[in-house]
């Protein structure tokens, strides 16, 4: 086993989906998903998403660094906050908001649960 891993979408295969219809608001955002890493209740890989508006709600840690695109996050009752390429963001358990994907967004992320 290496102790390094370099976070490369062609080196997975990714998973696409989209989210639940009863959470999106806007368009049809669809997302890709490369998961490079699963390790108990840690996660860690490459996000994309297409342009759209849907809730989201974290019961989670999430550390992002947006690679590119822009993305708006709003969290219930507060200012708007954009993303853009080279932003990094911690995202604590409760959060809950809604997710704008203005430009297809591409970030890195890890996840713990």
């Amino acid at each position: 086993m290496t102790h390094f891993l370099r976070l490369d979408r062609d080196s997975v295969e990714p998973t696409v989906e989209r989210p639940d219809p009863s959470v999106v608001i806007a368009g049809d955002p669809v997302h890709t998903t490369w998961l490079h890493e699963e390790h108990g209740s840690l996660y860690a890989g490459m996000w994309q998403t297409t342009p759209g508006i849907w809730r989201v709600s974290y019961s989670e840690w999430e550390y992002i660094h947006i690679l590119s695109g822009l993305s708006i996050l709003t969290e219930d009752g507060k200012e708007p906050q954009e993303l853009a390429a080279g932003d990094s963001v911690l995202i604590h358990p409760g959060f809950a908001g809604t997710w704008e994907c203005v430009e297809t967004t591409l970030k890195d992320f890890v996840i713990l649960e």
